[in-house]
């Protein structure tokens, strides 16, 4: 089954933004896609927090989502819209919030990310995600034509348990849809990666920003598809945007599973002892 991967540069502007995310709906639907999968804040990146409030929006006015799924009805593709920044029930915060759209447009399931990147990096730069955003409060898995899908982003990356629960409840490709850095994506973006798809021995789809964008941060790229056993059978590479795509046979997960079934063999574990 074929997949298509968006490798964005997604800059300050969100109807230019939304131009290129139909042209990679249209891109993914005429190569014969069934499914695009797109990178965090595919929407809008702009950490000018002046400039970018007169861009958000909540769910229901919010453009980029629209097009998308027009264009994905269109185009008879489903849609992993990686995340968009969009003020929250209350419009006192943001979320950052994935959707799967299916091939008539219709939103099929939400995903708001859990854990927020509250970092300082040994090259000056100081993320504080939980000042304007609200975390989710819980995984989801979406039934897709590629299988249950568990929906996560970008930082969600490093916390394990999450990935566990997702392939617990079924689970058999995981979207990580992402923006990193490039210090954070050099040393940690393909382990991690491929160390996800291996322990549930699952596929994993990560759609990535890349290259400078207009609000002056520089984004890792290497947009990967890997399958159950670790293999890299997409890499996109760190110069430039586009749409790159991907043959996975929905089999290798049993196939992998039968191979080495450590799925299967997880337990429950207690509480350490006190050290004496």
């Amino acid at each position: 089954m074929k997949i298509a991967v968006y490798q964005a540069q997604t800059g300050i502007d969100p109807e230019a933004n939304a131009r290129d995310l139909v042209a990679a709906v249209e891109e993914g639907g005429a190569a014969g896609a069934t499914m695009l999968f797109t990178p965090e804040m595919s929407g809008l990146l702009d950490r000018d927090r002046a400039r970018a409030t007169k861009h958000l929006h909540f769910e229901s006015d919010d453009l980029v989502l629209a097009v998308v799924r027009e264009a994905a009805g269109r185009a008879g593709i489903w849609v992993h819209l990686g995340s968009l920044a969009l003020l929250d029930t209350d419009g006192d915060m943001l979320v950052n919030r994935g959707f799967v759209i299916d091939d008539t447009g219709e939103i099929r399931a939400r995903y708001d990310k859990i854990h927020l990147f509250d970092v300082d990096l040994p090259t000056g730069e100081s993320w504080r995600e939980s000042a304007v955003y609200r975390p989710g409060t819980g995984a989801v898995v979406a039934q897709t034509p590629l299988g249950p899908l568990g929906l996560s982003i970008c930082y969600d990356l490093r916390f394990a348990d999450l990935y566990t629960s997702l392939s617990n409840h079924g689970a058999t490709i995981l979207a990580v849809p992402a923006a990193f850095t490039v210090p954070t994506g050099e040393a940690h973006w393909h382990v991690l990666l491929r160390a996800r798809a291996i322990e549930a021995g699952v596929f994993v789809v990560a759609a990535a920003q890349v290259g400078h964008h207009e609000d002056g941060r520089v984004t890792y790229g290497h947009s990967l598809v890997v399958d159950p056993w670790g293999k890299v059978l997409l890499d996109m590479g760190a110069d430039r945007p586009g749409v790159g795509f991907a043959e996975i046979d929905l089999g290798a997960v049993d196939e992998v599973r039968s191979r080495l079934p450590a799925i299967w063999h997880r337990r429950p574990i207690p509480r350490p002892e006190p050290f004496k």
